[in-house]
C-alpha cells in the first residue's frame, strides 16, 4: 500500500504543529511504529522550522505579479497582500517499507554544504566539526537533528530560488496494522 499527501502551509509558527500531527495521524492510521513516527515527526517539525524562518521570497512582495516581474507556479504561493511571508510545502510518502518527507520553500536556498548522507556513510568527527553550530548558539541545530534522525537525508536547492530538505526512514509496523506492507 501507498500513502502520500502534499500539504500547502502559510510561513507561519502555528504551521509547524499543523505538520507534525498530520504526519502522526497518517502513520497511527497506517500502522507505523510509534517510535518511528515520533522520529519522523520530529524531523519534519525541525524542516518546518526551517521553511517557516529562513524560506521567504528573494523578491519584494511588490514585484509578485507585477507586469514585466518573473513568474513561475511558486509565484502562486507568495502573499498577494504585500506581505512577504510566503507559503512552503510538505510532501510525505508512504511506500513499501520507507517513508519520504521533503519539505519546500521559496526562500535563498542552502549555503554550499555536504549535500547527502546516509546511514551507510556516518558522518565523520571532521563533518560534524565543520557544520555543527558553535555549542553557545541559539539555533542551527535543526538540520544536524534531521541528520540523526533519518537514514537518509539531502539538502538541496531548486533551481532559481529555494530549498528543499528531503529524508528518509525505513518504517517498522505496529503488529496487526490494518495497512502494513506485504
Amino acid at each position: 500500500m501507498s500513502i502520500w499527501w502534499s500539504l500547502h502551509l502559510r510561513r507561519e509558527a502555528a504551521s509547524v504543529p499543523l505538520a507534525r500531527r498530520f504526519l502522526l495521524g497518517t502513520m497511527e492510521t497506517a500502522g507505523v511504529d510509534p517510535d518511528i513516527s515520533f522520529d519522523l515527526s520530529v524531523a519534519l517539525s525541525e524542516a518546518c522550522a526551517n521553511a517557516v524562518e529562513h524560506g521567504g521570497d528573494r523578491r519584494d512582495a511588490g514585484d509578485v505579479g507585477a507586469p514585466g516581474a518573473p513568474w513561475d507556479t511558486w509565484d502562486a504561493w507568495d502573499e498577494q497582500s504585500g506581505s512577504a511571508s510566503g507559503q512552503y510545502r510538505v510532501t510525505a510518502y508512504l511506500d513499501g517499507e520507507k517513508c519520504r518527507i521533503e519539505v519546500a520553500d521559496s526562500g535563498p536556498g542552502f549555503p554550499t554544504r555536504c549535500a547527502l548522507r546516509t546511514a551507510d556513510q556516518p558522518q565523520s568527527d571532521q563533518h560534524q566539526q565543520q557544520f555543527l553550530p558553535p555549542v553557545g548558539a541559539e539555533d542551527g541545530r535543526g538540520l544536524c537533528l534531521i541528520e540523526q534522525l533519518a537514514d537518509h537525508v539531502h539538502f538541496g536547492n531548486r533551481p532559481g530560488r529555494g530549498a528543499v530538505v528531503s529524508f528518509d526512514k525505513v518504517l517498522k509496523w505496529r503488529e496487526g496494522a490494518l495497512l502494513m506492507v506485504s
